[in-house]
């Protein structure tokens, strides 16, 4: 019944004497390199108990570690750019969002063309590749980012060399979309969801345990007391050297363990057609309010803190030495939170749980920027958290709307076999736009950040001397405001179009799907 794989043959299996006609069709691709399974049918109750769970649960595994590392790649540069005055490179606040943000940017264009990836070249072979792509990354902010040459370099120079460096970090975010659409192929519909869960939640703790270990890793082998200078001393190819194990872990274990389905074809139709579906879209962008939140923040929010409570840090040497750890907090609760998410929105409805989150997240928008206005740090920080906690849930349950619209516009076009199946199939379409849009969502957080913080950059860039720079830099720290004002605004509309669309109840001949709230 199979091809390559031991574990495929453990005993003789009768239908194998009925199948043997297809199996010669296919006998072209039956002389494919590699652990290629020919027969492969999870919904089959017996099949699944007697080999499919354990085959899928291996690639699972390796799938889950191998985002991973791509989503710990993806965000080091948060934790970089606030440290590159360590290593003496000078950026101003809006040069610094660039290179924050340009992995997010490359990481969201990735995804599309990783998700035909696994259908072209099979899920094995495209992890073994991806993840070795990622010792790009890795030794460049090993080798080049602290290098002695580019330190000597003239600041356009240096701001070039640097945003390269970044955008390839955007490697390990094109991982989420070719993982996502490899597991779904091994599991079953009724496991199908739990297991892009698991996928997609251990791809976000990598942001989580990026912000954790970093910070803590360059400063090995510096005394306690010159950590709490500034600038101080940091080993910064660390954050790449650290990794390189781990990549090398990920892409042998793919090649070793993994395995390619035959079965698992690209549906560009399906694409097109669920490109033609206003609610494809629709989801999107709501989908750029949570994921995009989640990500956005994740990347951003050490270096938002640095500009923006220079008085706190200056009283609490250890946050400021540890100030990525910060975001370690947020990270982690946003990606416990997605399963969450999508475990109430099974409960009380996707819709409903969506709004309830972005109403969460304009509210707590609002006290973020009383915090920054007030200058207390608590309660900017405290904001944020909840805002990752709302984001994170967001996610669960803004992917599992998708499903249940698609079901409902199928339900009007009519009930049978070959319309629900259609509908099916761009409902996956619909999850791999929705996950390459949504991840711009973290560009435009950082975009706006950015476009904020001029104002700021050019007063401290035009004060003379390093006193009038620090008192220029505390007259403009509440520059971050603008921005927040605009997020608040993005939440009350995508919580008005999710109210308009999923949940108010609306005359015959509307766009909206015939659903209730606590279908969708």
């Amino acid at each position: 019944m199979r091809l390559h794989d031991p574990e495929i043959t453990d005993r003789p299996d009768p239908a194998a004497a009925l199948a043997a006609p297809a199996r010669a069709a296919a006998a072209p691709r039956a002389r494919r390199r590699g652990r290629w399974i020919d027969d492969w049918n999870p919904d089959d109750e017996a099949f699944w108990a007697r080999k499919g769970r354990r085959i899928a649960r291996r690639n699972l595994a390796l799938s889950v570690f191998a985002e991973h590392v791509g989503f710990c790649l993806w965000a080091i540069w948060g934790i970089v750019a606030i440290n590159l005055p360590n290593v003496g490179i000078a950026l101003s606040l809006a040069e610094t969002f660039l290179l924050t943000a340009l992995p997010n940017l490359v990481g969201a264009f990735l995804r599309i063309p990783y998700t035909f990836a696994v259908p072209r070249f099979g899920g094995r072979a495209w992890t073994v590749f991806s993840a070795s792509l990622l010792f790009v990354p890795a030794l460049l902010l090993a080798i080049v980012v602290p290098s002695g040459w580019l330190r000597e370099q003239a600041h356009d120079t240096q701001l070039l060399v640097l945003a390269l460096c970044a955008a390839t970090a955007g490697f390990g975010g094109g991982n989420f979309s070719s993982s996502m659409a490899n597991i779904s192929y091994f599991y079953p519909e009724r496991r199908k969801g739990a297991a892009l869960g698991i996928n997609a939640a251990g791809g976000n703790l990598g942001v989580a345990v990026t912000q954790l270990l970093v910070p803590l890793v360059i400063i090995v082998g510096v005394p306690a007391a010159a950590v709490k200078a500034s600038p101080h001393e940091v080993h910064l190819a660390y954050a790449g050297l650290m990794w390189l194990p781990l990549i090398t872990i990920a892409a042998v274990g793919a090649y070793r363990y993994m395995d390619s389905l035959t079965q698992a074809k690209a549906d560009p139709r399906s694409y097109a057609r669920a490109a033609r579906q206003p609610h494809a879209w629709i989801v999107s962008v709501l989908y750029i309010g949570t994921f995009g939140s989640f990500i956005g923040y994740s990347f951003a929010l050490p270096l938002v803190v640095k500009n923006t409570f220079p008085e706190f840090l200056a009283n609490h040497p250890f946050i400021a030495t540890y100030l990525a750890g910060l975001g370690f907090v947020g990270a982690l609760v946003g990606s416990v939170a997605r399963p969450l998410g999508g475990w109430l929105a099974d409960r009380v409805g996707g819709a409903r749980v969506t709004l309830a989150c972005f109403l969460g997240m304009a509210a707590a928008t609002l006290v973020a920027i009383a915090g920054v206005n007030g200058r207390s740090f608590g309660v900017f920080f405290g904001a944020y958290v909840a805002i990752f906690v709302l984001a994170g849930a967001g996610n669960g349950s803004t992917y599992r709307m998708i499903p249940a619209i698609f079901a409902a516009l199928g339900r009007r076009q009519g009930d049978d076999a070959a319309t629900r199946l259609d509908f099916k199939r761009q409902a996956a379409a619909v999850i791999g736009i929705a996950g390459a849009v949504g991840a711009f969502g973290g560009f435009l957080i950082q975009l706006a950040f950015r476009q904020a913080s001029l104002g700021a950059s050019q007063a401290v860039t035009a004060a003379e001397t390093p006193a009038a720079k620090v008192a220029a830099a505390a007259q403009h720290a509440d520059w971050s405001v603008g921005a927040l004002w605009v997020f608040l605004g993005a939440y009350l509309a995508m919580a008005l179009v999710t109210w308009a669309c999923y949940l108010r109840r609306a005359p015959a001949g509307r766009l909206v799907p015939s659903v209730a709230g606590a279908s969708v």
